[in-house]
């Protein structure tokens, strides 16, 4: 029976996954089905009721600030990170570079072949000569001319010459003046063509732009490659930038300088911390949103580039009042209200329990009231919630809140005292980590059952 148990309780939580309910709302459910099937018990007179008291968990609620939070979702890039693409059009002969490489500012990684751009470049030279040379012709003919032109002014002052001489004379000169400039030109031409075969030439061999770690390598020898192919990313993994995106609500209260908190499932539980080094002040055109980034020193290389991960920013702190979890936070299907169901006669019991069985999380009280207390809802975190109308030191429900709906009040309930600790670990659990727990709750309780009876035989 208790398989058979089992087993619907895991096709309700697998149906509500699939309805897309929160993994906070699965954790409530898993857990309340975990603690019957453990830990539900009649007592004598529910015995005679054939009604079950529900067992359900509950933390001391605390007073103070609850941090203010933003979590979003960053992506790692690598400082300096930059693709490297080729300039020119050729096919590759050379490649010297593999992924991982380290290399410096400089370093060849890619040579192309360069015949045709070594013989543009001889072209060039060559038709640099022949307007060179053309040049001096020009200023040759200009010196001719301007020697005639002082002789000539000589025979003018002693009337040897005519004025249609000099004028005939003041034309060619002119002429030769603009060829000489012509020629001038010319030469200039043909120097800026060199100098652009030298630079098409050079870019045949494909450097470092800058130290760093090379990858994402598709330069192949003998691959034809242009200005669109990618040959190389490359950027210095010791330092990493995450570039997050804010919205415009966000720019009013998430500035430059607020600390972060870094983590990603691949991680596990190692949490980077940084803060914002900048925020750009231009919102995009139709999303409203703009871009900050935050630099973190990578020395681990815990980072890698193009890795996802989940930044919590941290922009200040909530006015003081009592803290609780937010899976203690219930909103009552009978009202519509949303409260808190308060363990009322758990204070002096819980003592009791901690002074029997200590770091026993095992042990569950006996029958107590249990209240649902209507709050208000002040600050929320992502972990936490700033509530009025419950005290600092009350002991609050987290899981098992759906069992006590039997009245608007509460009822009674057997209560189980956890730390805020473990509260947290089950509001980050995952789904399959609480259909994991089942079942192996399930092996567990088959097991003993096998052995108890092993026993008696």
């Amino acid at each position: 029976m208790k398989t058979m148990k089992y087993r619907y309780y895991c096709c309700i939580i697998l149906i509500v996954y699939q309805m897309k309910k929160t993994t906070f709302l699965l954790s409530i459910l898993a857990g309340t089905f975990f603690l019957i099937g453990c830990n539900g018990e009649q007592s004598n007179e529910g015995r005679q009721e054939n009604r079950v008291i529900p067992a359900v968990e509950a933390v001391q609620a605390q007073f103070g600030g609850l941090p203010l939070e933003e979590r979003l979702s960053g992506i790692v890039q690598a400082r300096n990170q930059v693709d490297i693409y080729p300039r020119i059009s050729a096919p590759v002969e050379e490649v010297t570079a593999e992924n991982g490489e380290q290399v410096n500012k400089g370093d060849v990684l890619v040579r192309l072949r360069n015949n045709q751009y070594r013989e543009q470049l001889r072209q060039a030279e060559a038709n640099l000569r022949i307007t060179k040379a053309q040049e001096r012709q020009a200023q040759a003919a200009l010196g001719e001319l301007n020697s005639r032109m002082r002789r000539m002014r000589v025979l003018a002052e002693r009337d040897l010459s005519s004025d249609l001489e000099m004028e005939q004379l003041q034309a060619e000169l002119e002429s030769a003046e603009a060829n000489y400039e012509l020629a001038q030109a010319r030469v200039e031409q043909a120097e800026s063509s060199v100098d652009e075969a030298e630079e098409a030439l050079s870019q045949t061999v494909i450097r470092a732009p800058i130290t760093g770690t090379v990858g994402q390598r598709s330069a192949e020898v003998g691959m034809q490659v242009d200005s669109n192919t990618r040959l190389y990313t490359i950027g210095d993994l010791g330092d990493s930038k995450i570039t997050i995106n804010l919205t415009e609500r966000m720019l009013g209260y998430i500035e430059k300088g607020q600390s972060v908190r870094i983590f990603s499932e691949n991680l596990g539980d190692t949490v980077l911390t940084g803060e914002i080094s900048r925020i750009s002040p231009f919102l995009g055109a139709g999303n409203f949103s703009t871009e900050a980034e935050i630099d973190v020193n990578n020395t681990g290389r815990l980072l890698l580039p193009g890795m996802f991960v989940s930044v919590d920013v941290l922009y200040g702190e909530s006015e003081q009042a009592t803290i609780v979890p937010l899976s203690a936070l219930y909103r009552h299907p009978q009202t519509g209200e949303t409260g808190i169901y308060v363990a009322t006669g758990f204070d002096l019991e819980s003592e009791m329990l901690e002074e029997l069985n200590p770091g026993d999380n095992r042990s569950l009280s006996n029958p107590t009231d249990v209240e649902f207390v209507p709050v208000n809802i002040i600050a929320e975190g992502r972990e936490a919630a700033g509530v009025t109308g419950v005290r600092s030191g009350q002991w609050v429900v987290t899981i098992g809140q759906n069992l006590l709906m039997q009245d608007r009040e509460g009822g009674n309930a057997r209560v189980r005292a956890v730390t805020w600790n473990q509260v947290l670990e089950k509001q980050d659990m995952q789904p399959q980590d609480l259909l994991r727990t089942i079942l192996n709750s399930e092996v567990v309780e088959n097991t003993g059952s096998d052995t108890a009876t092993s026993n008696q035989l």
